[in-house]
């Protein structure tokens, strides 16, 4: 009778604590679920700030991907337009006719503060300078398979000292010895190209073949790595991609990494792979540095900071997880611009063969049957409106993001610290009231003698990000870009496939959601 007593007594002892803890459960969900995010949404409101109403825990997302859905339907129906931002953010352009240019949303319990009117932006970013902002916690911790805490996701004396040992590998010094491997890299995708045409593929789906040679650039020419190591870290980048930005999660909601375990763990499994990989680049170079001269590229840049001997430098120093963060984010950045640079590049020029003809007439005048060098680019005046344009109208980075580290006043409203800001740059690319009644038509000459194109506002073309923060290898896309493109257009004329989709799509980045087949026909 008494172990019975005894055994009934340990059972109740346990219920009891199990339901101790659901209920400490409970509340702290209550807390992190509804609790703080409405007095966040309060506060917002007080400070004067409007937008769609939430509904937490998952606050806007609902909402966002009902229409991401319904965007999706209607772009395979619809003609070809580059009238593109209610396609990539159908959910922004259905709330900018309600709450106007400015107005917060919510990613599950995250506050967002959308920004589309580049006079608020301009206001804002003249109180803050390059440093003093953050970056979203909520895509730090998200992203962190990808970059690690690399260059674009620190902030404070952090970005500060991290900028100052990388910025280096970006001089025009370095650039004349990586001319060389844009070229043969190129060159060889040329030759592939001459083997398919010539055997009767005329339909070649450029966006693939691009982002493979981009690849193999950023490879050698800033990590000394070869074509199948490249490959390698590519696919895992791909994968980790895809696995980050095209699956049906809720990023800002609490807890979601176990609404999701799958994906969680295979963004980490991948993230972890490619650590693996780059470590073992960094360890052969650290092993061969002291048998020959270390190259100037990205790698051997950071390398030789981190052994800089002077104890007044000696706060440079990057530690070996750095190194690998900082790999991982100019590997994946390095090659992503670039090839979405140019496979849109190449997209409108196969609509519009007046501007290949006149590019090639550029390219003959200015480089001929000479070897590249540094001194050329400036002369492809009329490839840099190209280029201009197709990052006005199909710009790889789609839209700007950071964090608020202490209130900002801007004009009549105070951004509340902690409040994450997004940046719709696609918007303001495609803003007719910026822009004019032809700001969806295709017309690189808007860019000559302007550097803004004609926009009306300053801060309405930010193709690169702004302020102190804006994108530390734009000089290194900008030469890659026009090498390749000025090699590719000297080989051959380019026209769209009957088979392409015109169907432009976020994942991270802008790119062609299908692909891109083009007719290839050497000249």
């Amino acid at each position: 009778m008494r172990h019975h007593m005894q055994s009934h007594g340990g059972l109740t002892s346990i219920i009891a604590v199990l339901v101790l803890v659901l209920f400490m459960v409970l509340v702290r969900l209550s807390i992190t679920w509804w609790i703080l995010p409405l007095r966040a949404q309060r506060k917002l409101r007080k400070k004067g700030f409007g937008g769609p109403t939430p509904s937490f825990p998952l606050g806007n997302i609902m909402e966002m991907k009902k229409k991401s859905n319904v965007s999706e339907v209607s772009s395979l129906k619809q003609l070809m337009t580059h009238d593109i931002h209610s396609t990539v953010f159908p959910y922004f352009a259905e709330w900018q006719k309600l709450h106007g240019k400015v107005f917060t949303y919510w990613l599950g319990t995250e506050p967002f503060l959308y920004i589309a009117d580049p006079e608020f932006l301009k206001n804002m970013s003249v109180i803050v300078k390059g440093k003093d902002w953050g970056k979203p916690n909520v895509f730090k911790l998200d992203r962190k398979p990808m970059f690690g805490n690399g260059l674009i996701m620190t902030e404070g004396d952090e970005w500060v000292r991290r900028r100052h040992i990388i910025t280096p590998a970006f001089s025009p010094s370095n650039f004349k010895e990586m001319i060389n491997i844009m070229v043969e890299s190129t060159k060889r995708m040329i030759t592939k190209w001459v083997d398919l045409t010539s055997s009767g593929h005329a339909e070649l789906d450029v966006e693939c073949e691009i982002t493979a040679t981009a690849g193999e650039i950023i490879a050698q020419s800033s990590f000394g790595i070869g074509p199948q190591e490249c490959t390698k870290v590519l696919q895992k980048l791909r994968a980790l991609q895809v696995a980050l930005f095209k699956t049906n999660r809720c990023v800002g909601v609490p807890y979601n990494n176990f609404m999701y375990p799958k994906h969680t763990l295979e963004a980490k499994r991948l993230g972890k792979e490619i650590d693996e990989l780059l470590m073992s680049f960094i360890m052969e170079r650290r092993k061969s540095a002291d048998t020959r001269n270390e190259p100037r590229d990205l790698l051997g840049v950071l390398l030789q900071e981190s052994h800089i001997e002077d104890n007044k430098r000696l706060k440079k120093k990057l530690a070996t997880r750095e190194l690998v963060d900082e790999c991982k984010t100019f590997f994946f950045g390095g090659h992503e611009t670039t090839a979405l640079a140019l496979t849109w590049s190449l997209f409108l020029l196969a609509l519009h063969p007046e501007w290949q003809k006149q590019l090639r007439e550029e390219i003959e005048e200015v480089v001929g049957d000479k070897e590249f060098e540094v001194g050329m680019l400036t002369g492809l005046k009329k490839m840099g409106l190209v280029m201009h344009e197709v990052l006005r109208l199909y710009g790889p980075a789609p839209n700007v993001q950071r964090q608020a580290r202490g209130d900002i006043r801007v004009n009549d409203v105070i951004i509340p610290d902690s409040t994450n800001i997004w940046i719709d740059v696609v918007s303001m690319h495609h803003d007719p009231t910026l822009w004019g009644d032809d700001v969806n038509e295709f017309k690189p000459e808007r860019f000559d003698g302007d550097s803004h194109g004609g926009c009306k506002h300053k801060m309405g073309f930010l193709p690169f990000g702004f302020g102190g923060r804006m994108c530390i290898g734009r000089n290194w896309m900008m030469m890659e870009y026009k090498i390749v493109l000025s090699l590719v257009l000297s080989r051959f004329s380019f026209s769209l496939s009957p088979n392409y989709c015109h169907s432009p799509s976020i994942m991270l980045s802008l790119r062609p959601a299908c692909g891109l087949p083009l007719v290839v026909q050497p000249l």
